[in-house]
């Protein structure tokens, strides 16, 4: 045999051999595979794309995007997820914008001036945003009532021997919402990787109360300064419901100027709204009139100033 075909038969059996041995196994060559499909991901995401999730404002992608160019968007997103509603941003002012604009159409054939009743259409616009408010504050007052319990539980859960991990997730499932949601949106977040100190500060952005501020307060500095937390617990417990006392009776104190706010607020509208119901002529020079038109905006000055002043007088902190 030619050494030269003798070399060449060699080279084969050699790089064969090469090739048996160095081919990568089904479990290597499946972790390729995944690295370059990670490798594609990366490339297509761009270089400003976050594994986080995002929120988004709509359901629409074009209203998404238009609505996130908006400075106000996110203290409405904010004010929803307050009020513990899942609405989204998008139907809110499209309710908004549809209400504002039936309202002053509707407003334009009973009142004659432009003005007035594009304010009107002005206080439609605004009865989602001020329907949120009311919601958030109810809301916020449940919570305020619930939230000594919760952390009487969680004191008598720390005395038991459980971890503060265990006893925030404790709370969560045996305390009423809307604590029992708060909580168990906490742990939740804490259960995916996030650390503790920004699940509870999210919590309080969500809860922004200052009886929460005390509790998240106290854990935090517990957290990572030590002390008894059992013993702190139990004099934020103690603190929370006398607070809740006090308000209780301030409320009762400040009842009649609140009565005196709501009487002056909504009186001279339901008597308007009676007396065009009886005769609607009877008030329309008042709208016709240069000295009526006058009339009618210096009255609705002075009804601003005097629900201020009285928010002013009522509104003590605690």
């Amino acid at each position: 045999m030619s050494p030269f075909i003798l070399f060449g038969l060699l080279l084969l059996l050699t790089f064969g051999a090469l090739l048996l041995f160095l081919k990568p196994s089904s479990t290597e060559a499946a972790v390729e595979r995944h690295l370059a499909g990670l490798q594609e991901t990366q490339v297509q995401a761009g270089p400003g794309a976050s594994i986080l999730k995002q929120e988004g404002l709509s359901s629409n992608p074009f209203l998404d995007d238009l609505l996130k160019q908006l400075p106000w968007s996110n203290s409405i997103a904010r004010l929803i997820r307050q009020a513990g509603k899942d609405w989204s941003v998008g139907s809110v002012l499209g309710i908004s914008v549809a209400g504002g604009l039936i309202g002053w159409w509707i407003a334009s054939y009973m009142i004659p001036t432009d003005l007035l009743a594009a304010l009107a259409g002005l206080g439609v616009a605004l009865a989602p945003f001020i329907t949120l408010y009311i919601m958030r504050e109810a809301r916020f007052m449940r919570f305020d009532s619930v939230l000594p319990e919760a952390v009487d539980l969680m004191s008598r859960g720390l005395r038991a021997g459980h971890a503060i991990s265990a006893v925030l997730e404790m709370v969560g499932r045996e305390v009423a919402d809307p604590v029992g949601s708060e909580f168990r949106a906490m742990h939740k977040e804490c259960s995916l990787g996030l650390p503790m100190r920004e699940a509870i500060e999210n919590m309080v952005e969500r809860v922004p109360r200052d009886d929460m501020r005390f509790l998240a307060t106290a854990i935090l500095l517990q957290k990572e300064s030590g002390g008894n937390l059992v013993q702190i617990l139990d004099k934020t417990s103690h603190v929370i419901r006398e607070r809740a006392r006090l308000r209780g009776q301030l409320r009762i104190y400040t009842a009649q100027g609140r009565i005196t706010g709501w009487i002056l607020c909504f009186a001279p509208f339901i008597m308007f709204g009676l007396i065009s119901a009886v005769n609607h002529t009877y008030e329309k020079t008042l709208f016709t009139d240069p000295f009526g038109l006058k009339m009618v905006y210096g009255a609705l000055g002075l009804m601003l100033l005097g629900i201020l002043a009285i928010r002013k007088i009522i509104s003590i902190k605690v």
